[in-house]
C-alpha cells in the first residue's frame, strides 16, 4: 500500500511515518520512483509503536523493544529474555519523572494557595 493508504489505515500522518522510518522503526519497500510501499506488517508495527509511545518509551528505546515483543490478545508480550530488565529501567525512569512532576505541582499549589484571592476563587490548596 502507498503512503496515503497507510495514513488512512493507521491514523498516523505522513510526516510521522517518515519520522518512524528515520528512527529505524519502519522499513517500507521503496519503488524505483522513490515512493514508499507499505505492507500489512507495517500497519501492525505502527500500532505497536503507538502503544509503546503511549507507555512513555522514547523512540530509541522502542527501536530496541520492537523486535522483542509480540501481540497476544491485544497486549504486547516480551519474547526476549533481557527485555523485561530494560522495561523495568524505563518504568523507574517514568516513576522518577512522575515524582518530580508531583513535587512541582505541590510547590505550585503552595504558591497559589498563599495568594489571598486563592481561598475565595476555589483554587487548590497545598
Amino acid at each position: 500500500m502507498r503512503m496515503g493508504e497507510m495514513v488512512r489505515r493507521t491514523g498516523v500522518s505522513e510526516r510521522l511515518l517518515r519520522y518512524y522510518e528515520e528512527q529505524g522503526l519502519l522499513t517500507p519497500e521503496r519503488l524505483p520512483s522513490g515512493y514508499r510501499v507499505y505492507c500489512e506488517k507495517d500497519v501492525d508495527t505502527v500500532r505497536r509503536v503507538r502503544m509503546l509511545l503511549t507507555a512513555g518509551l522514547t523512540t530509541d528505546t522502542i527501536a530496541k523493544v520492537l523486535p522483542c515483543v509480540r501481540e497476544q490478545d491485544e497486549r504486547l508480550v516480551p519474547v526476549c529474555s533481557d527485555l523485561v530488565a530494560e522495561l523495568r529501567r524505563e518504568r523507574e525512569r517514568i516513576t522518577r519523572s512522575i515524582d518530580a512532576l508531583e513535587a512541582s505541582r505541590s510547590l505550585l499549589d503552595s504558591v497559589i494557595s498563599a495568594h489571598p484571592v486563592a481561598a475565595t476563587a476555589g483554587l487548590p490548596s497545598a
